[in-house]
């Protein structure tokens, strides 16, 4: 068995702290700011995807009770990168002027842990692979999530498992293809809502998902609100359309019956 012999190398901090290098030349105060940012970012998003995936594996496991700790944690960690951007609004359009153009065509769009996410909780693109073909390793992993299940797409194949009637246009389709609301899905989730005595564990499972959108939807505000803070309308780095592309994002949803069910839901009425 290794033991590490102290903190720092544990920690790999020789590595960890001597990984924010400063392009501006002279360096600027800020740039340092915006480097730890986005890498703190990373660390936790690489938390997110190891925390989703062993949730999936508990589902294809048919044990639901034991994916409840882990995305109540996958929620805590959103919090964190939600919290994030209040550090990264304290840098003035002034300041990040100074420095912006050192970021050439570097984007966060880019990122392949963001994609990731995406990919696991169901927003798939093939598109968005064209970006990465340059770096194979990144591009195979990226490929076989798109190809496989996204964590909602599991929780319907489980639930079709427990017998409820999920139409198998759900529980076995093209997995590389944006997921698409389902009436039957719908009524099948009515029916655990209407019924959370008889389905509790479902019914839970629901809402821990519905509590993680939540944050990734609130993260994603966030990350407008700030961009727009920062460089208004200008177009993002990478040639991203900026602003408006963040605030048309924010109306997308991942778990789309989870969200209808609400409306349907009827009221209990005392007499």
């Amino acid at each position: 068995m290794k033991r590490a012999d102290n903190y720092a190398d544990y920690l790999r901090l020789d590595v960890l702290l001597n990984a924010q290098t400063e392009l501006s030349d002279p360096p600027h105060h800020d740039e340092m700011l915006f480097i730890i940012q986005h890498q703190t970012s990373e660390l936790w998003m690489k938390l997110v995807i190891h925390e989703m995936r062993a949730a999936m594996a508990f589902i294809q496991a048919d044990e639901l009770e034991s994916c409840f700790k882990i995305l109540a944690r996958i929620k805590h960690i959103q919090t964190q990168l939600l919290n994030q951007w209040s550090v990264l609004a304290t840098l003035t359009p002034s300041e990040y002027a100074q420095f912006r153009h050192v970021l050439g065509s570097a984007s966060g769009f880019q990122s392949p842990q963001y994609r990731t996410i995406e990919f696991l909780m169901g927003n798939k693109s093939e598109r968005m692979l064209q970006m990465h073909e340059k770096k194979p390793a990144e591009f195979a992993d990226l490929k076989a999530t798109l190809e496989a299940p996204s964590i909602y797409d599991e929780f319907l194949r489980y639930l079709g498992r427990k017998g409820l009637p999920i139409p198998a246009s759900h529980t076995e389709r093209d997995w590389t293809k944006p997921y698409e609301m389902s009436e039957d899905v719908t009524k099948a989730i009515c029916t655990i809502y209407e019924n959370p005595a008889d389905y509790w564990d479902e019914y839970e499972m629901c809402e821990k998902l519905i509590d993680v959108e939540e944050a990734f939807t609130l993260w994603r505000f966030r990350h407008m609100k700030t961009v727009e803070r920062i460089i208004g309308y200008k177009t993002g780095t990478g040639g991203t359309a900026g602003v408006s592309y963040l605030k048309r994002i924010i109306e997308q949803q991942f778990f789309p019956e989870l969200w209808h069910v609400r409306t349907l839901i009827k009221d209990v009425t005392f007499e």
